[in-house]
């Protein structure tokens, strides 16, 4: 392929370069001996729309100095490009003196007719000591462009995270709403039925000493049951042992799944049985498994809706969505509570153990709550994905001496040696193209280091852990 910088220059009159130079936006101040040191060193060249003048991977080769034009800068995190940042006529990019850019991060690519000003790689290393002024001013070009990277990548990540919480809370919120849509669909049913059941108890004509009995059983069947929880095998046995007293008794066998979720004993039965006999008793269990069926129903909506309700709570918790955006107190058994309860649909899809130990008497940190758990999420989404079908992850925190420290721990393969000391650099991933944006860790770096705390990873085959230690509120010690 043919590098657009090495075909023949433009012929350009010096006096002329001189002139734009001299009017332009980030090095027109400088002295004049220093814009005729930059014409000497420099070349004017034309590039026309989708030229590349830099391209990912490969070295910088020259200082760029806009002249006419614009072009943009493309990275691909995650393996779909988008727009960085953007030069036009005024400003200078490339490689700038004391930056320590040995290869493109990404694509710079031309996006209309542009004339440069190209100042090779070898001359910019003398530009601080032959054009001081001018170095000056590219020193704030390159603090602007390294903020400029920083808050895109951080601006990338925070979608990646954005994303994966999306996918998980939707997850996790189909599966109550599906179930009260569901529920609530029979409860119509379910009333008519109860409304037919209740005619024929009436058309029954119980006694006193009849009705009292059937209250009373009724009674059972409406209270929440407390005595037990039942394993799934332990409930079908119940329900198929109250399916066959109704068959010995001609009453209809579906009461039985009804009944089977209360409390009600076959003794009880049998003693409803031997008050009531015939058409009383089969309207009573009628109007009894009916009304156990819409309370039953009710009060899965109720779960349904609570669980919805906790759902939407923590994943306000994680995100701090109403807080001011300065430090204050964070309580970090919160945060990691919140941050687990908003990814447990990952855990679950991976068939993964994750626990979390907290001491009663965390204290907290000061900080921001919506970074750190994104601290938190980022670890234990690593954690998830880093262990097999199966494996465990552990998320603790304690306190050592006026520090906050909390781990992340899982069970995976570890970490290579040879990859351990690039982890946290920018653009490093060992996941496959698509699956990560390489910015994860060199984000949870950054942030942790916002919040004045430090992180470090030990690993070995079999066990990993992340560390991070917060300074806890009230503690100005480094």
């Amino acid at each position: 392929m043919t590098n657009p910088l090495a075909q023949a220059p433009n012929a350009t009159d010096d006096s002329d370069l001189l002139t734009r130079l001299t009017a332009h936006r980030t090095v027109g101040t400088a002295p004049r001996a220093e814009l005729e040191w930059l014409v000497a060193h420099g070349t004017v060249r034309t590039f026309e729309p989708g030229e590349m003048i830099a391209r990912k991977g490969e070295p910088v080769e020259s200082l760029f100095v806009i002249l006419k034009g614009r072009l943009s800068h493309l990275t691909d995190p995650g393996g779909t490009w988008r727009k960085v940042m953007d030069w036009r006529d005024g400003d200078v990019t490339g490689q700038l003196p004391y930056s320590r850019l040995a290869k493109a991060p990404g694509n710079s690519v031309i996006d209309e007719t542009a004339e440069i000003l190209c100042v090779p790689r070898a001359d910019v290393a003398a530009m601080p000591f032959e054009c001081p002024n001018v170095t000056a001013a590219l020193v704030h070009v390159m603090v602007d462009r390294v903020r400029a990277f920083k808050s895109s990548d951080l601006q990338v990540e925070k979608m990646a995270s954005l994303g994966k919480l999306a996918a998980g809370l939707a997850h996790e919120l189909n599966n109550p709403a599906s179930a009260a849509a569901r529920s609530a669909q029979l409860v119509s049913e379910s009333l008519i039925e109860l409304e037919e059941a209740s005619r024929a108890l009436g058309a029954a004509h119980l006694e006193p000493n009849e009705v009292a009995l059937t209250d009373r059983v009724r009674g059972l069947c409406l209270a929440v049951p407390v005595t037990s929880v039942l394993s799934p095998l332990e409930r079908s046995d119940r329900e198929e042992s109250i399916a066959d007293w109704l068959a010995g008794h001609q009453a209809d066998e579906t009461f039985a799944a009804s009944l089977a979720e209360t409390d009600v004993t076959l003794d009880l039965l049998d003693e409803l049985a031997g008050t009531l006999t015939g058409e009383k008793l089969r309207a009573t269990l009628r109007w009894v498994a009916a009304g156990c069926t819409v309370r039953g129903l009710a009060r899965d909506i109720e779960r349904a809706a609570s669980r919805v309700h906790a759902l939407v709570t923590a994943v306000k918790g994680f995100t701090y969505m109403d807080h001011a955006t300065a430090p204050e107190p964070v309580d970090v058994a919160k945060g990691l509570t919140d941050t687990l309860a908003v990814m447990a649909a990952k855990a679950r899809g991976k068939s993964v153990s994750v626990t979390l130990k907290l001491p009663t008497d965390l204290p907290r940190v000061r900080g921001f709550g919506g970074e750190l758990n994104q601290v938190w999420a980022n670890l234990v989404d690593n954690a998830l994905d880093a262990v097999s079908q199966g494996g465990r992850v552990m998320v603790t925190a304690r306190t050592e001496g006026h520090k906050v420290v909390v781990s992340v721990i899982d069970d995976g393969p570890g970490i290579p040696a040879d990859v351990k000391n690039r982890i946290f650099d920018p653009f490093f991933t060992t996941k496959p193209i698509g699956k990560g944006t390489g910015l994860g860790l060199d984000i949870v770096r950054r942030l942790v280091h916002q919040n004045d705390g430090l992180i470090d990873v030990e690993s070995v085959p079999g066990r990993t852990e992340f560390r991070v230690a917060l300074p806890v509120v009230g503690d100005e010690r480094p």
